[in-house]
């Protein structure tokens, strides 16, 4: 009975081929939450795949309805110990985002697991499926090494995550009791590095915002007209072009936060941002200046253009639009207020000569923004635990550069949140071809099992 013993446990579940069947597994279920024909699959995930593979190491299970109705259900499994122990909270989410089949290279199928070199091919091995797999794998190892846990846990599996998480909020809210906890330890999102563990505290929060420009019915000749009419993609280039500067820095007061705490530029200090081989090489003069590209990332707020229309841009005519629209998004953290994002925008609008661009809220914002003091004590903790494994240092951010769901855990249920990613930044998670690092995923497998077992010992804060 050792940690010793857990990590080894791992790592021939890893050698010997255990990850690989029982992801292939996962992957082969199409749990497209975008897809509404895929109900019964994301169904089929937690009920034939993810419940009994928790019930098989002595957990309690039970599938809830969506209270959105017309989402997927959740899962919670949960073993209680004791109730004298730490109890700990864990999440996954077993949705996927569309498959796009026909968009994968030759011999890759998003359905069907393969292995080439480093690389394990699949939709969702990235996210969530094989984050969440490692998680079980190491649970399992602790149990085999110590014949119980040694502390209490409950795992929330949804099924929504890549449609914003209907329901999530009013699920975690009405059963508040069922899910309280010490604190969350959960797997999504990448590594800083591929080859550096990882912990992040939060995450960004994100808007989607539309600006449109609407002057006139129809378009109208650019030879008659050219010069005497107002181009509306004219003068929403210039409305953009003035919401940040040349280089990518923010105009809006309101959206830029007051400072950088001393806490969170502690954690990020020598922090380099890194993408692995196949990924894009950081524009170093680009975003906020006097800022560190991990400051920027992780400790700012982003402004980025996703589409820009004006006329018909597959067949354009001689002719002067009507409307110029742009689809835009802000990601933002702690200290930019969320209700006035979109109002803050109009006012700078107005105040720069361009009252005529109208913004609407494209959709509710993915998820509010979060963040962990990196000098909490959960966080030292599982740092010790991660080098004690790994013999390396563990980066820590004070939140994740995306989003996703923190704010139901650290808000709505008040639980200190953890996060250990086990991907890469260049994992193509939204997009053909997207994979996980087998290397990657041995390591997280170690540093995991060694984790679980700590979770069993004297020492954990309370």
């Amino acid at each position: 009975m050792s940690r010793d013993r857990a990590i080894a446990h791992a790592e021939r579940y890893f050698d010997e081929g255990g990850f690989f069947a029982d992801l292939a597994r996962r992957v082969a279920i199409a749990t497209e939450s975008q897809n509404p024909e895929r109900g019964p699959e994301l169904s089929r995930y937690l009920a034939g795949e993810m419940q009994p593979s928790f019930e098989r190491l002595g957990f309690h299970c039970r599938i809830y309805d969506n209270p959105a109705g017309g989402y997927g259900p959740f899962l919670i499994a949960e073993r209680i110990e004791d109730p004298g122990l730490v109890t700990v909270l864990s999440y996954g989410h077993g949705d996927v985002i569309r498959g796009q089949e026909q968009s994968w290279r030759a011999g890759l199928d998003p359905w069907k697991l393969a292995r080439e070199g480093d690389r394990l091919y699949g939709r969702g091995t990235a996210d969530n499926k094989g984050q969440h797999s490692i998680n079980l794998a190491a649970m399992a190892a602790a149990i085999v090494a110590r014949g119980k846990l040694g502390f209490n846990l409950k795992v929330l599996i949804e099924t929504g995550e890549e449609v914003g998480s209907p329901g999530l909020k009013d699920f975690c809210i009405k059963n508040k009791n069922l899910l309280k906890a010490d604190v969350l330890i959960a797997s999504d999102g990448p590594r800083l590095q591929p080859g550096q563990p990882t912990i992040f505290l939060g995450s960004r929060g994100a808007l989607n915002m539309d600006l449109v420009i609407d002057l006139r019915e129809g378009g109208h000749h650019s030879g008659n007209w050219g010069g005497l009419l107002a181009n509306p993609g004219v003068i929403l280039a210039h409305a953009l072009a003035g919401i940040t500067g040349p280089k990518g820095e923010i105009e809006v007061k309101e959206w830029r936060p007051d400072s950088l705490t001393p806490s969170v530029r502690e954690a990020l200090a020598g922090l380099e941002v890194d993408g692995g081989t196949d990924g894009p090489k950081v524009d170093p003069d680009w975003g906020e200046p006097d800022l560190t590209p991990a400051e920027r990332v992780f400790g700012w707020s982003s402004f980025e253009v996703l589409a820009f229309t004006c006329g018909n841009p597959d067949k354009p005519v001689n002719a002067i639009p009507p409307r110029a629209s742009a689809h835009c998004q802000l990601r933002y953290v702690v200290g930019v207020d969320p209700a006035d994002i979109v109002p803050a925008l109009q006012r700078h609008f107005a105040a720069t000569g361009f009252p005529m661009v109208k913004v609407t809220a494209a959709r509710e914002g993915f998820f509010p923004a979060t963040r962990l003091d990196p000098r909490h004590p959960w966080v030292v903790w599982v740092r010790n635990s991660l080098e004690k494994t790994s013999h390396q240092p563990t980066a820590i951010l004070p939140n994740l550069g995306g989003s996703l769901p923190n704010d139901v855990f650290a808000d709505d249920l008040g639980l200190p949140t953890v996060w250990i990613p086990h991907s890469y930044a260049s994992c193509s998670q939204h997009a053909p071809n997207e994979h996980m690092l087998a290397p990657v995923a041995r390591d997280a497998l170690r540093l995991m099992a060694g984790l679980m077992w700590d979770l069993g010992e004297a020492g954990t804060p309370r």
